[in-house]
């Protein structure tokens, strides 16, 4: 993160995320967000500091190009109200937040291989396998292949973050297992017409027990780090 980084998509929420896996979480913390340093647009030639977190700054430009980021990774017409650069605002400071436990934990880079694995998905996907369509979306979000897969590194680091972070200590017991199972039997039947037994749906419903206690655990230390640093606000970049 630091001078060239970025993060939130939408807010992560102050509650349990919908049970199953960190991917939820993620949507909340990146609707796809990233700050890093690039040449102001014309409309980004007058800048100014928004948020202050801690040593950190996000400046104006950095919350609008979250939301160009935000507007092309999910589709969506660019917002650039004052709403939207409020909620960018929030997303970026638990960006910085992530970015500081990286840096200091030493956490494991992604290998380059998934990162060009996630921009073949949003090739084929979106634009037929056709580069010059991805690159033509990309220009008129104001953003570049370099930015881009920037996002995609960054979204990669912080799944591995979480799960390497979080993960250690969660335990999921037989019993937990089978409570959830006993008092969802209804859903689980519906979602899964072929294998409805507990036998059947055990391993799938530990995996998302688990996920579930990963997310709370990022989100209680998401908070406890939002206490700990000084976050300051400075209204007059929102308009």
């Amino acid at each position: 993160m630091k001078g060239n980084s970025e993060l939130r998509i939408e807010n992560v929420e102050r509650k349990p995320p919908p049970r199953n896996s960190i991917f939820s979480i993620l949507h909340s913390l990146f609707v796809v967000s990233f700050f890093f340093l690039a040449p102001p647009t014309s409309a980004e030639i007058i800048d100014r500091i928004a948020v202050t977190v801690g040593k950190h700054a996000i400046k104006l430009s950095d919350i609008n190009r979250d939301l160009r980021v935000m507007s092309f990774l999910n589709r969506e017409p660019l917002n650039l109200s004052s709403k939207a650069r409020r909620a960018a605002a929030e997303r970026l400071i638990d960006q910085s937040l992530i970015g500081d436990e990286i840096e200091e934990g030493g956490y494991d880079r992604p290998p380059d291989s998934d990162v060009e694995a996630m921009l073949n998905k949003i090739r084929q996907e979106r634009f037929g396998g056709s580069d010059a369509r991805l690159r033509e979306a990309l220009d008129t979000h104001g953003l570049t292949d370099g930015q881009l897969r920037q996002q995609l590194l960054w979204q990669l680091e912080v799944l591995r973050f979480i799960d390497q972070r979080f993960r250690a200590g969660v335990l999921v017991t037989d019993d937990d297992v089978r409570s959830y199972y006993d008092q969802h039997r209804a859903d689980l039947a519906r979602q899964n017409p072929k294998a409805q037994s507990l036998e059947d749906l055990q391993s799938k419903i530990r995996q998302s027990l688990e996920g579930e206690q990963v997310n709370q655990n990022f989100i209680q230390w998401l908070e406890e780090a939002r206490k700990r640093d000084r976050i300051e606000y400075h209204p007059e970049a929102f308009g």
